[in-house]
């Protein structure tokens, strides 16, 4: 057949990537004709790579997503050109493969009897969640993202009067209702025969989404040659809401030990274009390492060190014992922030080897991110990759065990013994693209309200930083850093190179004491190392032991049954969906009828500052202290 085929792009950036490239040489082995039109200019470069690959490349205003880039494409090639053909294929920049070569996929549906065909179908739903559809639900159809359009329909009245009454399409919700969900119902209606390449309807009753749920099967046992981008950083409900979260970690994998599909075609473009929290969140990036069984066969040729700052003398002796769990190979560089305490290391550490231990004298301003990134600076082109720890010290928490369980925390998911450290060492050698790996959010005591609540008063701070520092990746107030609260993890020192180059002082943070248990720029650097490392081209993960991650799934299957059961108590037994909507649908009213008490609150916030005002409400909540008792959760007060 003879095919023309307009490929929809789009970049914020104006970037085109390797594995559009890629998807774009092997189908102009089987068109005629390739036309790219971008929604949005393009860089020169991206440009010219394009035209490498294309008979053409246009450029034209960001509007009317992808329906108007295909309805301003073929009314720019005409419609007597396009009647030349036997085939018009419309797709866009969401693919990615092929896995398999399009020639095969060609030589199949050459052999098909329809006007009109695609790969894969979604089945639709039996309302209309965007109250925009004409039909009054979603119909099953063949997904727009690649179709194609024989002759017999090409030329036909019916689908040339179809875009020329296309209207504008202003938003998501327009582009599903007036094009992707309608097209296949509107043209079957009128008589024209369709069908897909890959055929799913065994699969409709499990998912109406198929190609993102079942991606797997679709590759393995039904050769379908692409896969959606967006299986590895959409909306993860996605997947929660009927599934385990299995089909973005089980399409990886797959890729990675059975296609020759080259994985740094998915993580150049997610590292630059996604938000790190949903890649980590799609993709698992949870890694449970064991603290018994080595999983390396053979030691690594590459350079390793602990970096360990040590302000407070009496824990010495405890950083000493873990410094002691790093392979015999590693260097271990201390930091601390007078001669007496240099000494005292030199007495403490007496008992390593000598050339290994490197002590550095730093100024006491800026704590370990100090240390880290001003005090240790000439010592990272040295090694390969890096554990960094402290003398992790809570003395604001009461009772005093709340700060000791946060140290334990954060020193069992990051160097508990010597097994999990060759291990954590063997993982960045088989995971060429993982930059950091950190514990998880602490949840424990106070701390459980840091889950939803990661931010807490860092994230202009760190927006802020970023731009300074010409970090561009996506950061977004809504979603959490992958970032290692309580400061201590390993790392590339390619990932975050970026922060050694920026030119940090010790007069950049604030004089001791500080006066403040967040807000600073210490705190928000400790939320910027995953973007540091995502702008230089590594993913972040959560690395946690085997030992600990029992007491972790113990304690968030606590937090979440607590949570349920008042809840349940409060709004019926419900989905977790429909439990947000009800949530929801109470917050607003209940908003309505505060409104008169929150202006009252924001004109004594103003009256006696913040800083006293926040003060006065902690005082009234430890006078309620019962708040926190079991009684209060089990009648949901």
């Amino acid at each position: 057949m003879k095919r023309y085929a307009i490929y929809f792009f789009y970049d914020k950036d104006g970037i085109v990537d390797d594995y559009n490239i890629y998807l774009l040489n092997d189908l102009k082995k089987n068109v005629d004709y390739l036309m790219v039109v971008s929604n949005g200019v393009l860089k020169e470069s991206g440009k010219e790579r394009l035209r490498c690959v294309s008979d053409e490349v246009y450029e034209r205003e960001n509007e009317g997503f992808d329906v108007w880039a295909y309805k301003k494409g073929m009314e720019k090639t005409g419609w007597e050109v396009l009647s030349g053909y036997d085939e018009l294929i419309l797709l866009n920049f969401t693919n990615l493969g092929p896995i398999y070569p399009f020639s095969e996929m060609f030589m199949e549906t050459d052999t098909y009897d329809v006007d009109f065909w695609g790969i894969t179908e979604h089945y639709g739903h039996s309302f209309d969640p965007y109250n925009k559809c004409k039909y009054g639900f979603i119909p099953r159809h063949i997904q727009s993202s690649f179709i194609a359009i024989r002759k017999s329909m090409l030329i036909s009245r019916d689908f040339q009067e179809y875009w020329k009454d296309m209207p504008m399409i202003f938003n998501y919700k327009e582009a599903v209702c007036y094009h992707e969900a309608i097209f296949t119902e509107d043209f079957t209606g009128k008589g024209y025969k369709s069908r897909v390449y890959i055929e799913t309807k065994d699969l409709k009753e499990f998912s109406n989404y198929p190609l993102m749920l079942y991606p797997v099967e679709l590759i393995k046992n039904r050769k379908c040659p692409i896969f959606k981008r967006e299986t590895f950083f959409y909306k993860y409900e996605e997947f929660l809401d009927i599934s385990c979260g299995q089909p973005g970690l089980e399409l990886y994998e797959y890729l990675r030990d059975y296609t020759n599909y080259d994985l740094n075609l998915i993580w150049d473009n997610l590292l630059r274009t996604a938000n790190m929290y949903d890649v980590k969140q799609r993709m698992q990036l949870n890694y449970i390492l064991s603290t018994e069984v080595k999983t390396a066969k053979t030691q690594t040729n590459k350079k390793i060190a602990l970096f360990m700052h040590i302000y407070s003398m009496e824990l010495a002796e405890m950083c000493k014992c873990y410094a002691e769990y790093m392979p015999s190979y590693a260097d271990i560089c201390l930091t601390t922030d007078t001669e007496e305490k240099i000494a005292q290391l030199k007495q403490v550490f007496s008992t390593f080897d000598e050339s290994r231990i490197h002590i550095v004298k730093v100024t006491n301003r800026g704590r370990d991110v100090g240390a880290l990134l001003i005090g240790l600076k000439e010592y990272i082109d040295r090694y390969d990759y890096i554990c960094f720890m402290h003398d992790k010290k809570s003395d604001h928490n009461v009772p005093r065990m709340v700060g000791e369980s946060f140290a334990y925390h954060c020193y069992q998911n990051t160097l508990p013994n010597a097994v999990f450290a060759e291990n954590v060492i063997d993982l960045f050698e088989k995971n060429p693209r993982l930059g950091l790996l950190v514990p998880p959010t602490p949840c424990h005591g106070p701390y459980h309200s840091l889950i939803g609540m990661e931010w807490q008063s860092n994230y202009k701070n760190v927006v802020d930083l970023a731009k300074r520092w010409g970090i561009e990746v996506d950061i977004s107030e809504s979603k959490p850093p992958v970032a290692p609260l309580g400061t201590t993890f390993w790392f590339r020192k390619e990932a975050l190179k970026k922060l050694y180059e920026v030119g940090l002082t010790y007069s950049d943070f604030p004089a001791e004491p500080t006066g403040s248990n967040d807000g600073n720029i210490m705190h928000a650097i400790e939320r910027l190392y995953p973007f540091a490392a995502q702008q230089s081209g590594y993913y972040c993960a959560w690395g946690l032991s085997d030992k600990y991650a029992k007491m972790e799934i113990t304690n968030l299957c606590k937090m979440l049954r607590d949570v349920n059961q008042t809840l349940f108590l409060n709004y019926g037994v419900d989905d977790r969906e429909l439990m947000l909507h009800k949530i929801s649908v109470t917050k607003q009213q209940l908003d309505r009828k505060n409104a008169p008490f929150r202006k009252m609150k924001d004109i004594m916030r103003k009256i006696i500052g913040n800083s006293l005002y926040v003060r006065l409400w902690k005082v009234k909540e430890r006078a309620i202290g019962g708040y926190r008792s079991s009684e209060f959760t089990r009648y949901g007060k």
